[in-house]
């Protein structure tokens, strides 16, 4: 904050015009905006749910680009309760399994309360209930184990297999929403094949 003042007072911007921006952005004053956190529903090709968390101080211009997007990528909106049913919160801890003995860190996070553990290639996947999602992430830091990242996610509570030419289309889709301003996260319950990820 101090180096954008600096940066108007450099340019010669009025200070009552940098207090402006400042209130606007902190969500105070006359000229506040809100910024409101949104969840979209859709579904992309081949009937796959897709579940948006957005970030938006305009739900006009969110819900048309996301819209646009969907339709543009062979999907559609959804209706208010669709596809929120399809999706679980659960908590995801991502680790590195470099150097690190992946027995020792399963039982770490069994005990503190994980409910399962997949190993994919040089990472491994911790899920958990959200409100245990603190205590394993502190309980894996104190052993010092080096945690790639720590989240909240909407996980499907079952998957959809796609074709390669659908899986392709779907793929671009989901970068297409993920590149979208106001959009921070993209869940969907479709299963892509490794030979497809790759």
């Amino acid at each position: 904050l101090r180096l954008a003042i600096q940066k108007a007072r450099d340019n010669n911007m009025p200070m009552d015009s940098v207090d402006r921006a400042i209130d606007r952005g902190a969500g105070v004053g006359k000229n506040a905006e809100t910024i409101e956190e949104i969840n979209y529903k859709g579904y992309g090709p081949g009937g796959i749910a897709i579940l948006l968390q957005s970030l938006t101080d305009n739900k006009n211009r969110t819900v048309s680009d996301i819209r646009s997007t969907l339709t543009k990528g062979g999907g559609n909106l959804a209706e208010a309760g669709s596809v929120a049913w399809q999706f679980n919160s659960r908590g995801l801890l991502l680790i590195s399994d470099e150097n690190v003995d992946s027995d020792e860190i399963s039982l770490l996070a069994i005990d503190a309360g994980a409910e399962d553990i997949e190993e994919d290639v040089g990472v491994m996947n911790i899920y958990c209930l959200p409100k245990n999602l603190e205590l394993i992430r502190k309980k894996l830091i104190d052993a010092g184990v080096n945690i790639k990242s720590a989240e909240l996610i909407m996980f499907p509570t079952s998957t959809i297999d796609l074709g390669s030419k659908i899986a392709m289309s779907l793929l671009r889709l989901l970068d297409k929403l993920e590149e979208l301003d106001d959009v921070q996260k993209v869940f969907s319950n479709a299963n892509f094949s490794d030979d497809i990820l790759i």
